[in-house]
This record gives structure tokens, C-alpha cells and sequence, in this order.
């Protein structure tokens, strides 16, 4: 399988630097182009987390691996709290005792739970317009109920048992029940939150960055243990090699099927800028979220709940898988592809029910009612 992807992703290639000489005559070159300037972005985000996964796993290795052991999950399930491209796997590979276990909470988990929690919810809630959060917050929901079936689905992949994936995965499944319920009940005490973390996040990569260029530049090491900043780097251009050829692929499948999925979306009640959200999302969340205000409202609850799973499925996360574990690719690949496929059904599910009167749509399920002292209120 993954030497046919990469097949795939060379043609890529080939199809983006012939129209770039041409003179993008087809667009392709564009997207050829594209690839290399995802490089500073990825860069920014990734390189610093890759040069501090010694110093942190030292750091969270003394709390996490007792009370991992404790409890019979292996510590490297740590790492999938973190985005894979955001020291996700470093993390875990440090931390696992279990490489297979390790590769797959670094790879698989990191790249759906992990890239949610520190990237998908911030941001997205960060770009929406306040009157589409709520629609947003639904979408994200449906997304995380259903993100089980992509963690099982890339855990078999991965080598994994049915049973021992399930238990691998209790600490991040009881941490996203805690993230759904926030939502539900508190969305913008849980936004606020996410925001804080995202940043929080944020600063210890420019901190790391910061302080490997400092040692690279002129030997002095600001932080004792870290990773060379060279190491950094050369995973930084592996995924950009990757995305030279994924991008175009990417338009090229955009294209193909813009009508089968413009009727599909005509079926289910969601205009053409909703079903195209879904082919961005798949390639960067953050184009998917700007086309927002454009889309209908079943359209931004069922790429909300898409997001959640297939985001930068065919860029930055295939890029990286590609540069650091290539034999988990197809591991993630089926992971991201049946989380965000069942969320977008069960979201597609969801909206063709006619709601109740008076609900709102930041509800989960509009249709349920609950009593409270006497009253009925939609939930």
C-alpha cells in the first residue's frame, strides 16, 4: 500500500512541475508551489517540540510513566495529546515502553486526538464567526463521539489487538468524554480553555526553537538534553518533499469530484461550499473554517464534525507519517478516513432530522428533551 501512495504522490510531483514550467496553466504548479511554502509554517510549529521531546519526556516521564504503569496503559499514550506534526510523536516514541504502542499513539492517536485538542478546536473556534460557534461546537462534538471508530479502525492497522487498543486508549477516550461534556455544557468556558492551552503550547515550541537556533548558531546550549535543531529540520523537509506531491494530488481529486460530491450535497441539503470544505479540510483545516460564513448550516455542523479526524489528511500528517514511520501510513490514513467519514454520517444523520421547536443550534441533539423543575427544556 504505501508504495503505491507513494506512486501516487510522485505523480504528483511530475503533474505540478510540468504546468509550473508551463506556467500553471492548470493550477497544478500553484499547488506544486504550495508544498514548499507550507515549509516556514510547518517549521514554526514543528521543529522546536522535535528539539525539547528529550527535555519534556524527561520532565513528564517522572508523573506519567508511575501512574500509566498503575493503571496497565503504556506511558508513550502520553504523546497522543499532542498534534503528531507538534511533538505528538517525539513525545510518545520517548515515552512508550512498547515501540508498536509508541508508533501508534504518535502517529495514529497524535493525528486525530492530538491534533484536535491543541489545534482544530482553537483555531477553528478562534476563526468562526461568533454567530457560527455554536454550529461549530456541534460539529466538533459529533466529531469526538465518533473519533472512537477511526482510533480502532488504525489501531488494527497498526498491530494492535482489539482488546489492547481499546485499553491503550481508555485515558485519551475518558479525556475526550471530559471534552465532550464540556462542550455540551460550558462551550465557551471549554474554548477558552482550549485557547489558553493552544498557546501555552505554542510558547514552549518558539522557546525550543529559540534555543536550538542559539545552540546551532554559536554552541551555547540554553537547555541542556535537546534534540539538534539539523534532526529538527530534516523531518521539516521530508514533509515538505511529501506535500510537493500531495497538493496537487489533493486538486486534482478536488476536481474530479466536484460533482459527484455537488450531488451528494444536493441530497442531503448542504450547498456546493460545504461539500468543498470537506476536500480543503482533508488537506488544512485552516481554508476549510475561512470558507465558514459561505456554507449552510447542516454544511458547517457535518465539516466541524468531518474536521475532527480528517484534517491535514493529506498534507502535513501524510508528510510526516511518510518521514518518520512510513509503515504506519496506511495505519493513519484509515484512521483519519473512517472517524471523519462516520462523522460526517452521523452529522449528515443528525441534520436531516427535523429539530424541535425553539432549539438552539449549538445543541447536540436538538430533538431531546429533558425536564428541570417542572419545565421542559431542549438540551
Amino acid at each position: 500500500m504505501n508504495r503505491i501512495l507513494m506512486i501516487v504522490l510522485s505523480a504528483g510531483v511530475v503533474l505540478g512541475g510540468i504546468d509550473r514550467i508551463l506556467g500553471n496553466r492548470r493550477g497544478y504548479g500553484e499547488k506544486f508551489e504550495e508544498g514548499f511554502g507550507f515549509l516556514g509554517p510547518v517549521a514554526l510549529s514543528m521543529a522546536g517540540m522535535i528539539c525539547l521531546a528529550p527535555v519534556l519526556s524527561g520532565i513528564f516521564g517522572r508523573l506519567v510513566i508511575p501512574f500509566y504503569k498503575m493503571i496497565g496503559v503504556d506511558p508513550g499514550m502520553f504523546g497522543s495529546i499532542l498534534a503528531i506534526d507538534m511533538g505528538g510523536y517525539q513525545l510518545a516514541m520517548e515515552l512508550a515502553q512498547d515501540p508498536v504502542i509508541g508508533g501508534y499513539a504518535g502517529i495514529v492517536a497524535a493525528s486525530v486526538f492530538g491534533c484536535t485538542m491543541v489545534f482544530t478546536v482553537p483555531v477553528g473556534m478562534g476563526m468562526v464567526d461568533k454567530k457560527d460557534r455554536p454550529y461549530f461546537a456541534r460539529g466538533m462534538m459529533l466529531g469526538i463521539v465518533t473519533m472512537p471508530v477511526g482510533l480502532l479502525a488504525g489501531g488494527l492497522l497498526a498491530g494492535l489487538s482489539f482488546g489492547q487498543c481499546l485499553y491503550q486508549n481508555l485515558p485519551v477516550l475518558a479525556l475526550a468524554f471530559v471534552i465532550l461534556t464540556g462542550l455540551w455544557k460550558m462551550p465557551e468556558k471549554m474554548i477558552l480553555g482550549f485557547c489558553a492551552f493552544a498557546k501555552g503550547i505554542r510558547c514552549v515550541i518558539t522557546v525550543g526553537l529559540a534555543a536550538a537556533a542559539v545552540e546551532y548558531l554559536c554552541g551555547l546550549k540554553l537547555i541542556l538534553g535537546m534534540a539538534p535543531l539539523g534532526e529538527a529540520m530534516e523531518v521539516v523537509a521530508s514533509v515538505g518533499i511529501v506535500m510537493l506531491g500531495s497538493l496537487p494530488v489533493a486538486e486534482f481529486l478536488r476536481r474530479v469530484l466536484k460533482k459527484p460530491f455537488s450531488a451528494l450535497g444536493a441530497r442531503l441539503g448542504m450547498n456546493d461550499t460545504a461539500m468543498t470544505g470537506l476536500l480543503v479540510g482533508a488537506v488544512s483545516a485552516i481554508p476549510a473554517i475561512a470558507m465558514f460564513g459561505e456554507m449552510d448550516e447542516r454544511g458547517k455542523v457535518a465539516n466541524a464534525a468531518f474536521l475532527v479526524s480528517a484534517t491535514s489528511m493529506l498534507a502535513a500528517h501524510m508528510g510526516f507519517a511518510v518521514s518518520t514511520q512510513p509503515e504506519l501510513l496506511g495505519a493513519m490514513l484509515c484512521a483519519k478516513i473512517c472517524g471523519s467519514l462516520s462523522a460526517f454520517a452521523l452529522a449528515a444523520v443528525i441534520q436531516m432530522q427535523k429539530p424541535a421547536a425553539g432549539a438552539a443550534p449549538g445543541t447536540l441533539f436538538a430533538g431531546i428533551k429533558k425536564k428541570r423543575g417542572g419545565r421542559t427544556n431542549d438540551l
